[in-house]
């Protein structure tokens, strides 16, 4: 975290390492790093939070091959140098985000008209959206997520990820569980995640019975509205398929998304600064 003179945060990153062999890590700062509006003060945020970064890799006793970073940038600051870009990417480079400002009736006409039929049809059969923060809350939405994961054979996080994340964000009131519930069973669930003008729906999970209630479609429709309802500006899907690429792995989870309208936004690449030549090619050659 980079302060100003005050001792107010105006930037940084979070810095994850990931290893890929014995002694071989590297760091990646997924969504970052966060940089002020203003351009100068971004350059000078940026520099320092490179330099501490340096520090910590120097007195690293594991051999960090790369820095890695996927800034939500839609135009690269010119001060970003020595980075190369790569299509290796850990995070969504396009994502799509519903306008807040509208009214609920608007938000719902600006869908495509299977969405919105969905989310009547929806409210219609009974479906009810509540938030849940409590132990079974939580346990409750492991349960939809991983029933999610295994379906889709997607590589899943752990109970024990999931209880320190809504820890952190419930303590700061930055998340919420919610659900989607039918005759007394809940058959969709999302951890969303909210932070200045965004919510953002990062991790969700679906049943496969009762799929003809169209449970899913009321849950985000009412987290649109709970966002709307506490000053968000926009509504975060966190990342869709881009929308030339039909085979992409997300494609039949992106165009459910796009069935709610929005505005798509692209992001940059991510980029990579290599530390060290060989743990760099290493690295790669781990990711083939």
């Amino acid at each position: 975290m980079i302060r100003d003179a005050g001792g107010l945060p105006i930037g940084g990153a979070r810095v994850y390492v990931r290893y890929f062999a014995k002694h071989r890590c590297y760091y990646h700062i997924p969504d970052g790093p966060v940089l002020p509006a203003d351009p100068n003060a971004a350059e000078q945020v940026f520099a320092a939070t490179m330099e501490r970064i340096d520090e910590h890799r120097q007195a690293d006793p594991c051999r960090v091959s790369h820095l890695r970073i996927e800034p939500r940038w839609q135009t690269q600051p010119n001060f970003v140098s020595r980075f190369r870009a790569t299509s290796m990417c850990n995070e969504p480079r396009d994502t799509l985000c519903i306008d807040l400002d509208l009214s609920p009736d608007e938000i719902l006409q600006q869908m495509k008209p299977k969405g919105r039929y969905n989310v009547r049809l929806a409210g219609k059969k009974g479906v009810t959206v509540v938030e849940d923060n409590s132990p079974q809350g939580l346990a409750d939405f492991v349960g939809l997520y991983k029933e999610t994961v295994q379906r889709q054979q997607i590589d899943a996080h752990s109970r024990n990820y999931f209880a320190t994340l809504t820890e952190l964000l419930f303590a700061r009131d930055r998340g919420s569980l919610m659900f989607a519930q039918y005759e007394g069973i809940r058959l969709a669930g999302m951890l969303m995640i909210r932070c200045g003008d965004y919510a953002t729906y990062k991790y969700g999970g679906t049943r496969l019975s009762h799929r003809s209630v169209m449970a899913p479609y009321r849950l985000h429709f009412e987290a649109m509205l709970d966002a709307k309802a506490r000053g968000h500006k926009w509504y975060d899907f966190y990342g869709v398929a881009p929308a030339d690429q039909p085979d992409d792995r997300w494609a039949d989870f992106s165009a459910f998304k796009r069935k709610f309208g929005g505005r798509e936004l692209h992001f940059g690449p991510a980029l990579d600064h290599p530390y060290h030549r060989d743990a760099y090619r290493e690295y790669r050659e781990y990711r083939k």
